[in-house]
């Protein structure tokens, strides 16, 4: 079976994270009113009230209602994974509505990456489920100052496939072109949309992942997104000139802000010239991830590997590797590795040094190197 045949018969899983009363609940509910988004589930991740009740119809069965635009919606207070189980059980016995679709709204306080990490690693997860799109809501009047003082609100935006300025009649202009400007600093490849009562196109929020079921194919430029990557580090050193500039030379330059949280997260794309030894890539994502974990928010890369005529695409966060996927081919005729880093307090130099020279040192064993599936695997 071809990747793409193995990624459309998976259900499009999406995460949507921001912090609390950025209008993750006003989201969902004017998704769940659009057309086509009956066959959608909707998992509440440690919630106390479902917070739908305009639309809820009927209990099906505990903790699982169906809501009158014929979406499922439960709430999940304990284990993530058995939640997605036990929906999908109730899918296959037909106890609930067949649903081509999974949201997961998250608590306000939450740190994606155990989610992301339970969608990438449990087994029967990942054999049902494809990780599609994550998407962060950020309030347009108190997005700043949460990005000041709580990191979670950070992790949440650097993460986010899809990032939505929300509560925008409440915020002036000015307000919201410097949070627009910091969220693009912060994340420059996820689209930003400005919304009121989270009115938006679901299609500007799903599809954002490797497989495109409009075209039944790999869309591996607009999951990557690489070229955003390296076109805000281009402005970011040129911010970082003028930054250091104004210090050193204007006495009027406002002091530091030491609660930036987002000062320590980093996002660049890294690119070889030369094909990689899988060996020596798995040997760096197992010294990155034992060691510098935490530090790895999210990694997306296609990689053109020795002896391997097709580009693998690899994804991880922070501790977690998901399996690499070998793709039907390359989007055009740049065959370059490329991959995308977001980071905290860990810089480009390190990575692509290491990297670097693990990979020539593989080179002087070439007989040794192994390919996906035919050695070490991530």
């Amino acid at each position: 079976m071809s990747i793409a045949n193995e990624q459309a018969e998976r259900i499009a899983t999406t995460v949507i994270t921001g912090f609390l009363g950025s209008g993750k609940t006003t989201l969902l509910n004017a998704l769940l009113s659009h057309d086509g988004m009956d066959k959608t589930a909707v998992l509440i991740n440690e919630f106390g009230d479902i917070g739908l009740d305009h639309l809820l119809v009927r209990e099906v069965s505990e903790d699982v209602v169906l809501l009158n635009s014929g979406c499922i919606c439960c709430s999940v207070r304990g284990d993530l994974i058995s939640g997605l189980r036990d929906l999908f059980v109730k899918r296959t016995r037909g106890e609930v509505p067949a649903f081509d679709r999974v949201i997961i709204e998250t608590t306000g306080l939450a740190d994606p990456a155990p989610i992301l990490h339970t969608l990438m690693t449990d087994p029967l997860l990942t054999s049902k489920f494809r990780l599609d799109s994550v998407v962060t809501t950020v309030d347009a009047l108190h997005g700043e100052g949460q990005l000041d003082t709580h990191p979670e609100s950070v992790k949440q935006a650097a993460v986010a496939d899809r990032i939505l300025i929300t509560k925008s009649d409440l915020a002036d202009n000015a307000t919201r072109s410097s949070l627009e400007t910091r969220l693009r600093h912060l994340n420059p490849a996820a689209p930003i949309h400005v919304v009121s009562m989270g009115d938006i196109d679901p299609s500007k929020l799903f599809n954002a992942g490797l497989y495109d079921p409009t075209t039944k194919s790999m869309d591996v430029q607009k999951w990557l997104h690489d070229e955003a990557y390296e076109q805000h580090g281009d402005e970011s050193h040129e911010h970082e000139h003028d930054h250091k500039h104004d210090h050193e030379h204007s006495h009027n330059h406002p002091p530091h802000d030491v609660n930036r949280h987002d000062d320590h997260i980093r996002s660049f794309c890294i690119t070889f010239d030369e094909p990689l030894h899988w060996d020596a890539f798995v040997t760096w994502a197992e010294i990155f991830t034992q060691m510098r974990g935490e530090s790895l928010l999210r990694v997306k890369g296609i990689l053109n590997l020795v002896g391997e005529s097709n580009p693998v695409a690899i994804h991880a966060v922070q501790h977690v590797f998901h399996p690499p996927a070998t793709l039907p081919g390359w989007p055009d005729d740049d065959h370059r590795s490329k991959i995308v880093f977001i980071t905290k307090d860990l810089g480009p130099q390190v990575i692509r040094d290491s990297l670097y020279h693990l990979n020539a040192a593989a080179s002087e064993t070439a007989e040794t190197a192994t390919t996906p599936g035919h050695g070490k695997n991530l």
